[in-house]
């Protein structure tokens, strides 16, 4: 069966201030396109125009920052995850940032459909003084089609590298058994949406009391920090629901003190 293949790679300069494009490469149904801003920062949007991945897709992503230099990436819209017929679709990730640059990985939300497999890697490498901001929001399901996607399965690999040194690993993982993960009361306990905020920097611990005030009183949200990372976890029963509990969290450790414009179309 014909399957979608996409590599998609930016890099970038430092000039006149500002973060430019340095090189761009695109192939099979990975687009990159580079929005006019009005900040210092190069913006990039994540496009697969394959429509979604079902099993046996394969996309990856590799994105890099100039020293000093500020990236913003994010995608046109969710990333979905169709039913597949037994392989499984897989996305890898790989983020450099270099001495005193900052990165913003912002894509929208995964949705995964009933039956879908989907597999994601994420390696990002900071340099000595580099920062970063990141998040994946998962949902299960379509909120307006009342779908659950009880059956769906997931793997998520998480690892982030201080000039070579790991300071940040994390693994998620869905089977398929609905009864024991999405009920289970120290699992999702119900709920259908989910995501986790990274923010790597200095200034992290210090900053946590200001991000617990943006915390809404009402939800499964929770912020803590030990040394140069600050993590936001946060569970909603819908979409709608999880995306206000995270958008002014995000907006306020991003780069930029803003979201891309695409999250807000």
């Amino acid at each position: 069966m014909q399957r979608a293949r996409g590599d998609g790679r930016i890099a970038t300069q430092f000039r006149d201030g500002g973060t430019h494009l340095q090189s761009l490469y695109q192939d099979g149904c990975a687009k990159i396109r580079l929005p006019h801003t009005h900040n210092s920062a190069l913006e990039a949007v994540l496009i697969n125009t394959a429509g979604g991945l079902t099993g046996g897709d394969h996309m990856q992503w590799h994105a890099e920052a100039v020293a000093n230099g500020k990236l913003v990436l994010t995608t046109q819209a969710c990333e979905r995850i169709y039913k597949s017929t037994g392989a499984t679709a897989h996305v890898q990730t790989r983020l450099v940032a270099q001495a005193g640059a900052h990165i913003d990985w912002l894509p929208q939300e995964t949705i995964l459909f009933d039956a879908s497999k989907f597999a994601r890697t994420i390696d990002i490498d900071l340099a000595d003084g580099a920062t970063l901001t990141a998040v994946e929001a998962v949902l299960l399901g379509r909120d307006a089609m009342g779908e659950q996607a009880r059956n769906a399965q997931f793997s998520d690999q998480w690892r982030i590298r201080r000039d070579g040194r790991l300071i940040h690993a994390e693994a998620t993982r869905l089977t398929g058994d609905a009864d024991r993960e999405r009920d289970g009361l120290s699992l999702l306990d119900g709920m259908r949406a989910f995501a986790t905020i990274v923010r790597i920097a200095p200034n992290a611990e210090a900053r946590l009391a200001q991000i617990r005030d943006l915390l809404p009183a009402i939800g499964r949200i929770a912020a803590s920090a030990i040394g140069e990372r600050l993590i936001v976890r946060a569970m909603a029963p819908s979409g709608l629901a999880l995306r206000r509990m995270i958008v002014p969290i995000i907006a306020e450790l991003s780069g930029g003190g803003s979201l891309p414009r695409l999250w807000h179309t």
